[in-house]
């Protein structure tokens, strides 16, 4: 089984009660790869401190997603050849497809312009 990213998106279905059988099974295999990127977005929604403690603590388990220079060198050459193709595309949004490129996975997410990017290169959506 490959390994699965979860985008924020996602993440917030997921703990809102909406989530998916997908991302239980990923944990439960231990496939699910976070992105930096994306802890820093669920941590600032509005949470209680107990709240804000437990994400902290259930995201402190997940496994990175490699983040070293070269992934960012990667994430660069990748937004500037969307950007030539006339795909705009946030740079934590591109961060997190170089990430499910990178562990070679697949992204679950419910943000369409995932969609876009996979046209241009070989991000496989779960």
């Amino acid at each position: 089984m490959s390994a699965l990213v979860v985008d924020t998106s996602s993440w917030v279905s997921y703990f809102g009660g909406r989530g998916s059988n997908r991302i239980d099974e990923a944990l439960a295999e231990a496939r699910v790869h976070l992105p930096a990127i994306v802890s820093a977005e669920l941590l600032s929604g509005k949470l209680t401190p107990k709240q804000r403690t437990q994400l902290q603590d259930f995201l402190a388990d997940l496994p990175l997603c490699p983040a070293d220079l070269a992934h960012w060198f990667r994430v660069g050459r990748l937004r500037a050849e969307l950007l030539s193709k006339g795909v705009s595309v946030s740079t934590p949004d591109v961060h997190i497809a170089q990430c499910t490129l990178d562990v070679g996975g697949e992204l679950l997410t419910e943000d369409r312009i995932f969609r876009l990017i996979a046209r241009h290169r070989p991000l496989q959506l779960a």
